[in-house]
This record gives structure tokens, sequence and C-alpha cells, in this order.
């Protein structure tokens, strides 16, 4: 799916100068739990978190996540700007909750970043 897919379909308002509609973002990944990214969350993706510190994106760039969008109209400030930015992580932020943002992205296709693993024996 296209960036500028997710961003239209979250009204996102992007914080970064490296925005790329064309983009293909792969999955969508929620949670303020940074650990639980880390085990579970895939490259490529978007992260969607109300957690706005540096520890997004660190996150994001250890997991190989290419956007975070902050909801609840949450704006990170410009040391957390900066950081994305010099890891080639494009920011936005939505005023939608993460409950709805997760339903409008499910909506429009973008699967979501599973733990469950499904063996066909």
């Amino acid at each position: 799916m296209r960036l500028k897919e997710i961003k239209e379909a979250l009204e996102a308002e992007v914080l970064t100068d490296n925005y790329d509609p064309e983009m293909e973002i792969l999955l969508g990944c929620s949670s303020d739990l940074m650990s639980d990214i880390l085990a579970f969350g895939k490259p490529d993706s978007v992260l969607l978190t109300s957690l706005n510190n540096i520890q997004a994106i660190n996150t994001a760039n250890v997991a190989d996540i290419k956007v975070v969008c902050f909801v609840q109209s949450k704006i990170p400030n410009q040391t957390i700007i900066d950081l994305a930015i010099r890891d080639g992580i494009t920011v936005f932020t939505t005023k939608l909750t993460m409950f709805v943002s997760c339903g409008k992205l499910y909506q429009i296709g973008l699967p979501g970043c599973s733990y469950l693993t499904f063996d066909d024996d």
C-alpha cells in the first residue's frame, strides 16, 4: 500500500521533510509497549503509537519500521523529529485514536503485524 493512502485514511499531518507518498508500506502495527514492537514488528511497516518520546523512534529504527504515526494529536518535540529524519523515518500525527486509526487502516486493506503463526500440519 502506498504511504499517501495511509496518510489520507488517517487524516494525518506530515511532520518530517522526508515524506515519500509512493513509499510502499507492507504492514501496520500499533502499541505503546516498544518491547511488543521489537518482538512482533516487521520491516516496512507503519507504527501507530501514543508514546510520545524518543523511544518510539529508536524502536522503529531497530525494527526497520519506515513510518511512525503519533495518534490522538500528539506532536513530538524537535529532538524526536530530528532523530527520525536522521534515521530515515517519516513521522505523522493524527487526531484519531489508536483504535480508530487501526480500524481505518484495516478497512482499506493494510494487514497487521501478528505474533501468531499458523502451521498447515
